[in-house]
């Protein structure tokens, strides 16, 4: 077309940067974006939402973002492109905030803008997010779209409030597709609900779906995280002989994770060595953790050499062996670990846990008092440390992990991350009585928090959901869904 000087126009450079987006060809794509700046159709909406769309499929969320804000009128179809790229580039805040901008100028939504932005806020735990998307997507019509429908079920699940996200899932059940059953599977599955994950798997069939991957990694991971050996071996046995379905390493890790805390160390070792996969990260951070928990020294700097093998600036793996250590009483290797995380220049990663009050998040450290309610939150903390130990309630030494040094007193336990978001939560009146009050993590949950929530949430007498790296827990009645499996 080019040697014949006949000039591109927004359709021939939509369907060029279509095929771009779909073959990762970036070099090609960034020649196009050249050509579309030189002939002024860049910033049109029919050209610049393809080549949204095409830097949001080539992971680039920054130069995607850049081309939506260049085009001065932005159509629906802009919005959306933006708002479903930023979502799967984990870009969720700048997600919600592009479709935030969306509604107050006017623009009408899509079933993708209204996905994306369910995506945006499942990733962040977004309750609230959640549900005034909901309301937005009935008094759209978009309720209905079985995209929409999937992505709400998802945004529920990841929640941690499977019971709405139940209710979704049985008033759209009709137009449902495999998608969101594996969505509503993956939500019971993080609770370690075996029970309903199983179930849903059987009525997905029933109804005519074929399970795929991600089906068979939603049951694999409610055993997993359930610590149920027999469960996770039968059904990757399944997958493999009776439904035809190729396993992935994921599905592999999960039995890996299920013997590990089930305590059968050595045969979770052995699956990793024997898989038809390279052991990744996840599976050495697996095994690693669960030596940790269990006091198995020797195994866990095997496990924790091989982790800094894969990746030699793993913090985990420095803290959790520094850790190992120090609860076995050797603290001149504890030295040693540690200098040589100054040597490499590994710091440890932040603790972080945040609570969403009213549409607002509010994130803490450890020991943060950068909140304007630091008084009443550490006063309500300590009166809470005081009622449940009268209840029986010890603090655990172990659970150093994350957010201090082991060397620390057992006093700075009470001011873990976790802990201060509960007591603003209780403080603020994020959730009355009897109901539940929601915590986001960016690490794994410390023995310590863990022990001392299933006595708070008696104190409290509130529902405690944890969603930490791995999984969530549901502390209530003085017992967590997790069953010390974590």
């Amino acid at each position: 077309m080019l040697r014949h000087s006949i000039l591109p126009n927004q359709h021939t450079l939509a369907s060029l940067l279509k095929t771009c987006a779909f073959l990762k060809t970036l070099s090609f794509g960034h020649q196009l974006h050249s050509v579309s700046l030189k002939l002024g159709l860049s910033h049109l909406p029919f050209v610049g939402s393809s080549l949204i769309n095409f830097y949001s499929k080539c992971r680039l969320p920054f130069e995607c973002f850049q081309v939506f804000d260049e085009i001065p009128r932005k159509d629906e179809y802009c919005y959306s492109g933006a708002i479903v790229g930023l979502a799967q580039n984990g870009r969720s805040f700048d997600a919600l905030r592009v479709f935030g901008c969306m509604r107050n100028v006017g623009v009408g939504s899509t079933a993708y803008s209204v996905s994306g932005a369910l995506r945006a806020a499942a990733e962040m735990a977004a309750l609230e997010q959640c549900r005034v998307i909901h309301g937005h997507a009935v008094v759209t019509g978009f309720y209905s779209d079985f995209v929409v429908g999937a992505a709400l079920v998802d945004g529920y699940g990841r929640a941690g409030i499977v019971s709405e996200a139940r209710q979704v899932f049985d008033e759209l059940l009709p137009v449902l597709n495999v998608v969101a059953w594996n969505a509503m599977m993956s939500g019971y599955a993080q609770m370690g609900d075996t029970d309903s994950v199983v179930d849903l798997f059987h009525g997905m069939k029933y109804r005519g779906l074929v399970p795929d991957e991600f089906s068979f990694l939603a049951v694999l991971t409610a055993f997993s995280n359930a610590g149920s050996v027999l469960g996770a071996d039968t059904w990757l046995s399944l997958m493999k002989v009776e439904f035809r379905v190729d396993p992935r390493i994921t599905h592999y890790t999960c039995l890996v994770g299920a013997k590990a805390r089930a305590g059968q160390l050595e045969d979770a070792e052995g699956i990793a060595m024997t898989m038809p996969f390279e052991p990744d990260e996840a599976v050495w951070r697996i095994l690693l953790s669960a030596c940790a928990k269990q006091g198995a020294t020797d195994m866990a700097l095997r496990m924790g050499h091989k982790l800094l093998e894969k990746n030699p600036r793993d913090d985990s793996a420095f803290v959790i062996l520094a850790n190992v250590y120090a609860s076995a009483g050797k603290w001149e290797v504890v030295a040693k670990v540690r200098k040589m995380m100054r040597e490499r220049g590994v710091r440890k990663e932040i603790g972080q846990s945040w609570i969403e009050v009213r549409g607002e998040v509010h994130v803490f450290i450890a020991g943060d008092k950068r909140h304007e309610l630091t008084m009443e939150i550490y006063a309500k903390l300590v009166e809470l440390v005081v009622e449940i130990e009268n209840l029986g309630y010890s603090a655990v030494p172990e659970a150093m992990l994350h957010e201090v040094d082991v060397v620390e007193k057992t006093e700075s336990l009470w001011y873990h991350s976790e802990k201060l978001a509960v007591a603003f939560g209780v403080v603020s009146g994020a959730a009355p009585p009897g109901k539940v009050l929601r915590i986001v993590k960016n690490l794994i949950i410390c023995r310590d928090c863990h022990e001392a929530f299933k006595y708070m949430c008696r104190v409290i007498d509130r529902v405690i959901v944890v969603r930490d790296v791995n999984r969530y827990h549901r502390f209530e009645r003085g017992h967590c869904t997790c069953g010390d499996h974590w």
